[in-house]
């Protein structure tokens, strides 16, 4: 897992999954956040090596699909998978968290062009997916797709119950939450995460979140469901 030499990382060579653990190492200070970094990580490299149609040449194209961050804390994962896609620097990870960074230890769409909303402060990323999905399917009958990761623990968050409740009834086909449970939330759910989603109408999965192979299918699902239906794939990761 760790083949390259940190000191010696270049900025322009191109990099796979096997070199995101090196490049996490270069960005320090936030340590307490490493665990929720490391959760996300497989996630997203499935979702930008093999699902989202986003590249470094399309960042601003209004036809791009969008990944909104709500599991804004540890963003580490992130920012080396946008290396590894080139969509920002090695040297960039080197100044994560110094004064005047563009890499805070929250995201920030102000300062990283990749980044489509600034979180953090957890519970407000799926009301933002909404909102950005329920606007693109007005422009298009064929929609680019909008994916939201959260973590379990935010789901006990009240403004979250309520994005849920409001997806399915405003037929956001193109929607997708990829919720990354590591057993984090406070009260749970008596039938289970996909539970909670599939009684306000979404079609739910439950995968582990460490398959590669399964999450792309699970994302990448386009099976019998209808297209007025929004999808929650339940990541479980149990390291």
């Amino acid at each position: 897992m760790f083949p390259m030499n940190i000191a010696a990382m270049s900025s322009s060579p191109t990099y796979g999954y096997e070199d995101l653990a090196d490049l996490i190492q270069l960005m320090t200070g936030d340590e307490k956040h490493d665990a929720s970094a490391h959760s996300t990580l497989d996630v997203l490299w499935v979702l930008y090596d093999s699902v989202l149609k986003v590249d470094r040449g399309s960042i601003n194209d209004p036809m791009r699909d969008r990944l909104m961050i709500s599991k804004g804390h540890g963003p580490m994962a992130l920012y080396a998978v946008l290396v590894a896609k080139q969509m920002m620097t090695v040297d960039e990870l080197r100044t994560y968290g110094e004064f005047n960074s563009s890499l805070g230890w929250h995201p920030d769409r102000l300062r990283i062009q990749a980044v489509e909303i600034s979180s953090g402060s957890l519970g407000h990323g799926l009301a933002i997916a909404i909102g950005s999905a329920y606007g693109l399917s007005l422009r298009s009958s064929s929609p680019p797709q909008v994916f939201c990761l959260l973590g379990d623990g935010e789901l006990d968050e009240g403004s979250v119950h309520e994005a849920i409740a409001l997806a399915a009834r405003l037929g956001l086909g193109n929607l997708t939450a990829v919720v990354i449970d590591n057993r984090s939330s406070t009260h749970g759910w008596p039938a289970g995460i996909a539970g909670r989603f599939e009684v306000e109408g979404w079609v739910a999965s439950t995968v582990a979140g460490r398959d590669h192979r399964a999450l792309e299918a699970a994302l990448c699902y386009e099976g019998s469901a209808p297209k007025a239906e929004p999808r929650v794939v339940v990541c479980e990761i149990d390291d």
